[in-house]
Protein backbone atom coordinates (compact mmCIF):
# COMPACT_ATOMS: atom_id res chain seq x y z
CA UNK A 1 0.00 0.00 0.00
CA UNK A 2 1.51 3.49 -1.25
CA UNK A 3 -0.11 6.76 0.51
CA UNK A 4 0.47 10.01 -0.30
CA UNK A 5 -0.16 12.43 2.26
CA UNK A 6 -1.17 16.04 1.79
CA UNK A 7 -1.08 18.25 5.06
CA UNK A 8 -2.13 22.00 5.90
CA UNK A 9 0.76 23.01 7.68
CA UNK A 10 -1.11 26.33 8.17
CA UNK A 11 -3.52 24.40 10.83
CA UNK A 12 -2.56 24.33 14.76
CA UNK A 13 -1.16 21.68 15.59
CA UNK A 14 -1.21 20.16 11.76
CA UNK A 15 2.84 19.46 11.65
CA UNK A 16 2.48 17.17 14.76
CA UNK A 17 -0.26 15.63 14.36
CA UNK A 18 0.90 14.56 10.45
CA UNK A 19 3.87 12.92 12.30
CA UNK A 20 1.52 11.07 13.97
CA UNK A 21 0.08 10.16 11.07
CA UNK A 22 3.10 8.96 9.09
CA UNK A 23 4.58 6.92 11.99
CA UNK A 24 0.98 5.26 12.10
CA UNK A 25 0.93 5.03 8.31
CA UNK A 26 4.56 3.15 8.53
CA UNK A 27 4.01 0.67 11.19
CA UNK A 28 0.75 -0.36 9.02
CA UNK A 29 3.65 -1.37 6.25
CA UNK A 30 2.67 1.17 4.09
CA UNK A 31 5.10 3.43 1.88
CA UNK A 32 4.72 7.20 2.48
CA UNK A 33 5.03 10.01 -0.10
CA UNK A 34 5.17 13.48 0.46
CA UNK A 35 5.97 16.61 -2.05
CA UNK A 36 9.57 17.63 -2.20
CA UNK A 37 8.35 21.28 -0.44
CA UNK A 38 7.92 19.37 2.99
CA UNK A 39 11.40 17.59 2.93
CA UNK A 40 12.71 20.51 5.47
CA UNK A 41 9.82 20.27 7.74
CA UNK A 42 9.59 16.11 8.42
CA UNK A 43 13.21 13.95 9.22
CA UNK A 44 11.68 10.68 8.75
CA UNK A 45 14.37 8.62 7.05
CA UNK A 46 11.45 6.06 5.35
CA UNK A 47 9.57 8.77 3.70
CA UNK A 48 9.89 9.24 -0.53
CA UNK A 49 9.70 12.98 -1.25
CA UNK A 50 8.44 13.33 -5.05
CA UNK A 51 9.34 16.53 -6.73
CA UNK A 52 6.63 16.05 -8.80
CA UNK A 53 3.30 16.57 -7.55
CA UNK A 54 1.03 15.15 -10.34
CA UNK A 55 3.78 11.91 -10.41
CA UNK A 56 3.34 11.32 -6.63
CA UNK A 57 -0.57 11.15 -7.06
CA UNK A 58 0.01 8.75 -9.98
CA UNK A 59 2.13 6.17 -8.32
CA UNK A 60 0.16 6.18 -4.67
CA UNK A 61 -3.44 3.97 -3.85
CA UNK A 62 -4.28 6.31 -1.26
CA UNK A 63 -4.79 9.92 -0.65
CA UNK A 64 -5.04 11.11 3.18
CA UNK A 65 -4.90 14.84 3.68
CA UNK A 66 -4.68 16.55 6.91
CA UNK A 67 -6.21 20.35 7.46
CA UNK A 68 -9.79 21.39 6.84
CA UNK A 69 -12.50 21.14 4.40
CA UNK A 70 -10.95 23.37 2.10
CA UNK A 71 -7.90 21.47 2.64
CA UNK A 72 -9.78 18.15 1.53
CA UNK A 73 -12.02 19.72 -1.34
CA UNK A 74 -8.89 21.24 -3.03
CA UNK A 75 -6.57 17.36 -2.83
CA UNK A 76 -9.84 15.77 -4.13
CA UNK A 77 -9.80 17.40 -7.37
CA UNK A 78 -6.41 16.15 -8.29
CA UNK A 79 -6.84 13.16 -6.49
CA UNK A 80 -9.82 12.85 -9.10
CA UNK A 81 -8.05 13.38 -12.08
CA UNK A 82 -5.51 10.61 -11.00
CA UNK A 83 -8.60 8.27 -10.49
CA UNK A 84 -7.11 7.57 -6.77
CA UNK A 85 -9.27 7.45 -4.04
CA UNK A 86 -8.71 10.16 -0.66
CA UNK A 87 -9.24 10.57 2.69
CA UNK A 88 -9.33 13.53 4.77
CA UNK A 89 -8.59 14.29 8.28
CA UNK A 90 -10.58 17.14 9.68
CA UNK A 91 -8.23 19.48 11.88
CA UNK A 92 -10.56 22.20 10.69
CA UNK A 93 -13.61 23.75 11.97
CA UNK A 94 -16.68 21.78 10.40
CA UNK A 95 -15.23 19.03 8.41
CA UNK A 96 -18.55 17.92 6.25
CA UNK A 97 -16.42 15.74 4.02
CA UNK A 98 -13.78 14.64 6.42
CA UNK A 99 -13.53 10.55 7.26
CA UNK A 100 -11.88 10.62 10.91
CA UNK A 101 -11.24 13.15 13.28
CA UNK A 102 -8.28 13.79 14.70
CA UNK A 103 -8.82 11.46 18.36
CA UNK A 104 -9.14 8.77 15.68
CA UNK A 105 -6.29 7.70 14.50
CA UNK A 106 -6.77 4.06 15.18
CA UNK A 107 -9.41 3.66 12.24
CA UNK A 108 -6.45 3.80 9.65
CA UNK A 109 -5.88 0.25 10.35
CA UNK A 110 -8.60 -0.05 8.52
CA UNK A 111 -6.71 0.48 5.16
CA UNK A 112 -4.83 -2.10 5.73
CA UNK A 113 -7.94 -4.36 6.62
CA UNK A 114 -10.33 -2.64 3.54
CA UNK A 115 -12.94 -1.99 6.37
CA UNK A 116 -13.88 0.49 4.92
CA UNK A 117 -15.99 2.15 1.70
CA UNK A 118 -15.44 4.63 -1.03
CA UNK A 119 -18.22 7.45 -1.83
CA UNK A 120 -18.10 8.32 -4.99
CA UNK A 121 -19.28 12.49 -5.67
CA UNK A 122 -20.40 14.45 -8.51
CA UNK A 123 -18.06 17.41 -9.73
CA UNK A 124 -19.21 20.12 -11.84
CA UNK A 125 -17.11 20.83 -15.17
CA UNK A 126 -17.59 24.77 -15.30
CA UNK A 127 -16.46 26.61 -18.57
CA UNK A 128 -15.68 30.12 -19.09
CA UNK A 129 -17.07 30.94 -22.93
CA UNK A 130 -15.52 34.55 -23.82
CA UNK A 131 -14.58 36.26 -27.13
CA UNK A 132 -11.49 34.69 -27.92
CA UNK A 133 -11.08 31.39 -25.94
CA UNK A 134 -12.87 29.12 -23.66
CA UNK A 135 -11.73 27.54 -20.42
CA UNK A 136 -12.81 25.14 -17.99
CA UNK A 137 -11.98 24.14 -14.58
CA UNK A 138 -13.86 21.74 -12.13
CA UNK A 139 -15.39 22.02 -8.81
CA UNK A 140 -16.17 19.47 -5.52
CA UNK A 141 -18.19 22.41 -4.11
CA UNK A 142 -19.66 24.63 -6.03
CA UNK A 143 -19.42 27.56 -9.14
CA UNK A 144 -20.36 31.23 -7.66
CA UNK A 145 -20.91 34.00 -10.14
CA UNK A 146 -21.25 37.51 -8.10
CA UNK A 147 -20.46 40.97 -7.96
CA UNK A 148 -17.25 42.49 -6.53
CA UNK A 149 -17.22 43.83 -2.92
CA UNK A 150 -18.00 47.45 -3.50
CA UNK A 151 -20.50 46.83 -6.76
CA UNK A 152 -24.15 47.25 -7.42
CA UNK A 153 -26.18 44.55 -7.60
CA UNK A 154 -26.28 42.57 -11.04
CA UNK A 155 -29.03 41.17 -13.22
CA UNK A 156 -28.20 37.92 -14.50
CA UNK A 157 -29.51 35.14 -16.94
CA UNK A 158 -29.97 31.56 -16.55
CA UNK A 159 -30.53 29.12 -19.32
CA UNK A 160 -31.38 25.55 -19.36
CA UNK A 161 -29.81 23.00 -22.25
CA UNK A 162 -29.80 26.56 -24.47
CA UNK A 163 -33.01 28.16 -23.60
CA UNK A 164 -33.59 31.06 -21.03
CA UNK A 165 -35.57 29.99 -18.02
CA UNK A 166 -35.33 33.07 -15.63
CA UNK A 167 -33.87 35.77 -14.66
CA UNK A 168 -32.61 37.18 -11.35
CA UNK A 169 -31.78 40.65 -9.35
CA UNK A 170 -29.02 39.68 -7.46
CA UNK A 171 -25.78 39.59 -5.88
CA UNK A 172 -24.82 36.12 -7.50
CA UNK A 173 -25.82 32.99 -8.32
CA UNK A 174 -24.21 29.56 -6.66
CA UNK A 175 -24.41 26.35 -8.61
CA UNK A 176 -23.31 23.62 -6.43
CA UNK A 177 -23.26 19.54 -6.20
CA UNK A 178 -25.06 18.16 -3.32
CA UNK A 179 -21.51 17.85 -1.84
CA UNK A 180 -21.45 21.28 -1.66
CA UNK A 181 -25.18 22.01 -0.37
CA UNK A 182 -24.11 21.83 3.01
CA UNK A 183 -21.27 24.99 2.10
CA UNK A 184 -22.14 28.43 0.73
CA UNK A 185 -25.41 27.27 -0.51
CA UNK A 186 -27.13 26.03 2.82
CA UNK A 187 -25.74 29.63 3.77
CA UNK A 188 -27.58 31.78 1.22
CA UNK A 189 -30.91 29.38 2.17
CA UNK A 190 -30.70 26.20 -0.18
CA UNK A 191 -31.29 22.85 0.89
CA UNK A 192 -29.17 20.13 1.94
CA UNK A 193 -28.99 17.40 -0.44
CA UNK A 194 -27.45 13.86 0.08
CA UNK A 195 -24.42 13.80 -1.36
CA UNK A 196 -24.66 10.48 -3.40
CA UNK A 197 -27.24 12.09 -5.43
CA UNK A 198 -26.35 13.68 -8.71
CA UNK A 199 -27.90 16.79 -9.40
CA UNK A 200 -27.19 20.35 -9.83
CA UNK A 201 -28.43 22.75 -7.23
CA UNK A 202 -29.10 26.44 -8.21
CA UNK A 203 -29.26 28.99 -5.09
CA UNK A 204 -29.77 33.05 -5.74
CA UNK A 205 -27.88 35.06 -2.98
CA UNK A 206 -29.96 37.97 -2.48
CA UNK A 207 -32.04 38.00 -4.71
CA UNK A 208 -33.99 40.62 -5.33
CA UNK A 209 -36.49 38.95 -6.90
CA UNK A 210 -39.94 37.57 -6.21
CA UNK A 211 -38.63 34.00 -7.39
CA UNK A 212 -36.01 33.79 -5.12
CA UNK A 213 -36.04 29.69 -4.04
CA UNK A 214 -33.52 27.20 -4.91
CA UNK A 215 -34.27 25.32 -8.11
CA UNK A 216 -32.65 21.75 -8.33
CA UNK A 217 -31.99 20.18 -12.06
CA UNK A 218 -31.28 16.69 -13.58
CA UNK A 219 -27.39 15.79 -13.56
CA UNK A 220 -28.20 15.74 -17.33
CA UNK A 221 -28.38 19.54 -17.41
CA UNK A 222 -26.28 22.06 -18.88
CA UNK A 223 -26.92 25.75 -17.10
CA UNK A 224 -25.59 29.03 -18.27
CA UNK A 225 -25.53 32.20 -16.64
CA UNK A 226 -24.89 35.73 -18.36
CA UNK A 227 -24.19 38.79 -16.02
CA UNK A 228 -24.42 42.13 -16.64
CA UNK A 229 -23.90 45.68 -14.91
CA UNK A 230 -24.84 49.12 -15.41
CA UNK A 231 -22.04 51.19 -13.97
CA UNK A 232 -19.28 49.30 -14.75
CA UNK A 233 -18.81 46.80 -11.34
CA UNK A 234 -16.66 43.94 -11.56
CA UNK A 235 -18.03 40.59 -11.72
CA UNK A 236 -16.09 37.76 -10.63
CA UNK A 237 -16.50 33.47 -10.90
CA UNK A 238 -15.61 31.71 -7.71
CA UNK A 239 -14.76 27.56 -8.18
CA UNK A 240 -14.90 26.41 -4.41
CA UNK A 241 -13.63 29.66 -2.68
CA UNK A 242 -10.40 29.15 -3.97
CA UNK A 243 -10.34 29.83 -7.41
CA UNK A 244 -11.60 33.52 -8.72
CA UNK A 245 -11.95 34.43 -12.34
CA UNK A 246 -12.79 38.20 -13.24
CA UNK A 247 -15.88 38.17 -16.38
CA UNK A 248 -16.74 40.97 -18.68
CA UNK A 249 -20.84 41.09 -19.51
CA UNK A 250 -19.80 38.97 -22.86
CA UNK A 251 -18.43 36.08 -20.97
CA UNK A 252 -20.93 33.19 -20.44
CA UNK A 253 -20.19 30.89 -17.91
CA UNK A 254 -21.68 27.01 -18.26
CA UNK A 255 -22.18 24.29 -15.54
CA UNK A 256 -22.53 20.56 -16.24
CA UNK A 257 -21.96 17.51 -14.66
CA UNK A 258 -17.98 16.60 -14.75
CA UNK A 259 -17.34 13.16 -16.29
CA UNK A 260 -14.81 12.68 -13.55
CA UNK A 261 -15.62 11.63 -10.08
CA UNK A 262 -14.40 12.47 -6.82
CA UNK A 263 -13.69 9.43 -4.04
CA UNK A 264 -13.81 9.95 -0.67
CA UNK A 265 -12.68 7.09 1.80
CA UNK A 266 -15.49 6.60 4.62
CA UNK A 267 -13.57 4.72 7.43
CA UNK A 268 -16.86 4.62 10.05
CA UNK A 269 -20.44 3.56 9.83
CA UNK A 270 -21.96 6.70 10.54
CA UNK A 271 -24.67 7.64 7.64
CA UNK A 272 -24.58 11.25 6.12
CA UNK A 273 -27.65 12.40 7.99
CA UNK A 274 -25.54 11.24 11.46
CA UNK A 275 -22.83 13.36 10.44
CA UNK A 276 -24.80 16.21 9.35
CA UNK A 277 -26.30 16.82 12.38
CA UNK A 278 -23.47 16.30 14.83
CA UNK A 279 -21.66 19.13 12.51
CA UNK A 280 -24.71 21.54 12.56
CA UNK A 281 -24.71 21.08 16.59
CA UNK A 282 -20.69 21.93 16.03
CA UNK A 283 -21.49 25.20 14.41
CA UNK A 284 -24.02 26.17 17.48
CA UNK A 285 -21.66 25.97 20.32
Amino acid sequence: MKIAILPNLNKDNAHAYTVKVIRKVLQLGAEVFLYQEYVDFFNIAEVVFYQDFFQMLQDCDIVITIGGDGTIIHAAKHAALAEKPLLGINLGRVGFVAGMEPDELNCLERLKTGEYHIEKRMMLAVTVEGEKESKTVYALNDAVVSRGSLSRIIDLKVSHNGKEITEYRADGVIFSTPTGSTAYSLSAGGPVIEPLMRCILLTPICSHSLFSRSVLFGEDSRLSVQAAVTDGSELFLTIDGEISIQLTEKDKVHIEAAQMEAELIKLKDKDFYEILNEKLLERRI
